[in-house]
């Protein structure tokens, strides 16, 4: 099979440095893609051949539309590619919903979230397109999964979306790992400089889907507040988009005591992975507690990643599958007894 493309410096693009998106497609599909030019011939079992020709297809779209292109953005064109062919048969793709947020007329791409500064981000597989759909259907989402699906990332985004567009009021983002006793007095600085090192995260999220002067000003004036769970007691939260991450490592009561603060007009999002409690022995996390208690409630959804869907690096992904096999007494050599060895250089 051989494809040819119209633009050679995007084909350039297409292909990465050194043809590294080639080689990562290659090692993916188990297929043979040589690249010359603008042009490219794929070898393999038809099927898929016929895949890496839609993976080509889709990143040359994205590069003629001025999209990065990073290997997470490979991985996420051949989740696309492969839900194309499979899980959404052409008969039981869902109609586009018409309000400027969807995939265009036939259905068939991901969901995506656009904020100002960032433009639309796409979702890069299936798991984080049924969160993207989740976070628009449902007052409180929970997202489980090991780091590096995006759980966090996009809830931030789909958060300022929704400040932007004037469906909310406010941003309140929270994680409960912070010590709010007496110990966090011991640290130098003023409340928010005791607690922002362990909130880092959210705010690298934040300034990515804002300009850094907003993100400064709406936390001058209240807008956006970042603040340990502890500081969520007693509060009633409306009309606000309210982030809890890193609740794996809440409390039963915590948890709780969290869920309860939903105030009229408000969309809650808990964010987490089982996987990483740090909870002392025998101490039941409130994540777990919670999606088990609430299971089937109305107006609750739940999303659960998996390591194929982790789209921060590649190596990432194969570092928590090793991890994932493991938990479960299955070793390296166990999966693949006669591993083949490369010579000595």
């Amino acid at each position: 099979m051989s494809l040819t493309f119209d633009d050679n410096r995007l084909a350039s693009l297409v292909f990465g440095q050194y043809d590294q998106n080639v080689a990562h497609i290659e090692r993916r599909l188990e297929v043979t893609a040589t690249a010359l030019g603008n042009h490219l011939v794929v070898k393999g079992p038809p099927d898929a051949a016929e895949l890496a020709r839609r993976v080509f297809e889709k990143l040359y779209d994205r590069a003629r539309a001025g999209g990065p292109l990073t290997l997470g953005d490979v991985d996420g064109a051949i989740q696309e590619a492969t839900v194309q062919g499979s899980l959404f048969p052409t008969a039981e793709i869902p109609a586009d919903t018409g309000n400027g947020n969807g995939s265009g007329g036939n259905g068939q791409h991901f969901e995506q979230i656009a904020t100002r500064r960032r433009g639309a981000v796409r979702a890069r597989n299936a798991a984080q397109d049924a969160y993207i759909r989740a976070l628009r259907t449902n007052e409180l989402v929970f997202a489980e999964g090991p780091a590096g699906t995006g759980k966090t990332w996009l809830a931030v985004g789909h958060a300022v979306s929704l400040l932007e567009q004037g469906h909310a009021e406010r941003l309140i983002l929270s994680r409960p790992a912070v010590e709010a006793g007496e110990r966090l007095g011991f640290l130098p600085g003023d409340m928010r400089e005791k607690v922002d090192p362990y909130l880092r995260p959210i705010y690298d999220a934040l300034y990515d889907f804002m300009e850094a002067r907003h993100v400064d000003r709406g936390l001058q004036t209240g807008i956006i507040e970042i603040a340990p769970l502890a500081f969520m007691r007693g509060r009633t939260l409306t009309n606000a988009v309210v982030l809890l991450d890193e609740a794996q490592n809440t409390t039963s009561m915590q948890m709780k005591m969290f869920l309860t603060r939903l105030g009229e007009g408000s969309r809650m999002i808990v964010t987490g992975d089982p996987s990483q409690i740090d909870l002392p022995p025998g101490q039941k996390s409130g994540l777990v507690e919670a999606v088990s208690v609430l299971d089937g409630v109305e107006g609750i959804g739940r999303i659960t990643f998996k390591d194929v869907d982790v789209v921060r690096h590649d190596l990432v992904r194969r570092i928590v599958t090793a991890y994932e096999r493991s938990a479960h007494g299955e070793s390296e050599a166990d999966r693949n007894p006669n591993p083949r060895r490369r010579p000595l250089a």
